[in-house]
């Protein structure tokens, strides 16, 4: 069974017929699954391969990095530039069209970040990630004390000015998108299971935080990647797969997939596929409802 149906309404999301493809295997962990529309490629991370690749329908599987500082979380800043989250350095980078990396945050309050794991980009230009301890252990990163002792989320300005904590009650905070008027941020925390939501103020902070959904269901997997689609329905990897849950938090199903999925991102003609970053693979499966970034 690849589709479980909680609630009708999933089939016009996803389709009725899901059709699962592996593109590509091999890997030791995917993760951070980003689409280049220009170029008509994507690029993925392989954390403890130490390698970021490239994957298009044409070339297929390529380097894009390696070393990557065992890159996790990647996105795009609002002109164009590839932000990554590494796991090796603790350190959020900025790759310019030209390839040059420059550092965007790597301390707090003069203590190394734990490891940047997820990473998005607010209209205004902000940049918020999340900062689990996940990078600090052995295989997903590099072994070694954290000097932090909490779990944060944090904004940096566009320019890499002003990091700021916004919340730092989490046990792992992981995957977080933004609501479609980028009023909310939703960010899940792995450990506890569970998608919470906060209110963006104007200066760009965190007000609320309370659970806004349970990621609950069979199978192996935590929670970890999370997006929202164009119509609002959020969408996060979690036990057996990839959960789907409408505007108000109400589960529509599970898209089962064949391995423990990480990550996800919309990609292709019309950004109607999803590609799935899944333990050893990279997999792609066709869908209705297509990405925020579709004209």
């Amino acid at each position: 069974m690849t589709l479980e149906i909680r609630d009708l309404r999933l089939t016009a999301i996803v389709g009725a017929d899901i059709r699962i493809e592996r593109l590509a295997t091999g890997f030791d962990f995917t993760e951070g699954p980003i689409w280049n529309e220009t170029g008509q490629f994507l690029i993925f991370s392989d954390m403890p391969g130490d390698h970021m690749r490239r994957w298009s329908e044409t070339g297929g599987i390529a380097t894009f990095r390696k070393p990557c500082n065992m890159a996790n979380g990647n996105c795009w800043d609002r002109q164009g530039r590839m932000l990554t989250c590494e796991h090796a350095t603790s350190r959020v980078t900025r790759t310019a069209a030209d390839g040059g990396i420059t550092v965007i945050a790597s301390h707090y309050q003069g203590r190394e970040l734990n490891s940047p794991n997820d990473i998005v980009v607010h209209a205004d230009g902000g940049i918020y990630f999340t900062d689990p301890t996940f990078g600090r252990m052995e295989y997903y990163g590099v072994k070694r004390a954290p000097q932090l002792d909490f779990r944060g989320v944090y904004r940096v300005e566009a320019d890499g000015s002003g990091l700021r904590l916004l919340v730092a009650d989490f046990d792992q905070p992981n995957g977080l998108c933004f609501s479609r008027d980028g009023r909310r941020l939703f960010v899940n925390d792995t450990m506890r299971g569970h998608i919470r939501v906060f209110a963006i103020g104007a200066d760009g902070g965190l007000a609320g935080g309370e659970v806004w959904a349970e990621v609950k269901g069979d199978g192996q997997g935590l929670p970890d990647g999370l997006k929202i689609d164009r119509d609002d329905n959020v969408y996060c990897c979690g036990p057996g797969g990839l959960h789907v849950f409408d505007a108000n938090g109400h589960s529509l199903g599970v898209i089962h997939t064949p391995e423990i999925v990480a990550n996800f991102n919309w990609g292709g003609p019309g950004y109607r596929s999803i590609f799935l970053t899944a333990s050893t693979s990279l997999y792609r499966i066709p869908t209705l409802t297509p990405s925020p970034d579709a004209a």
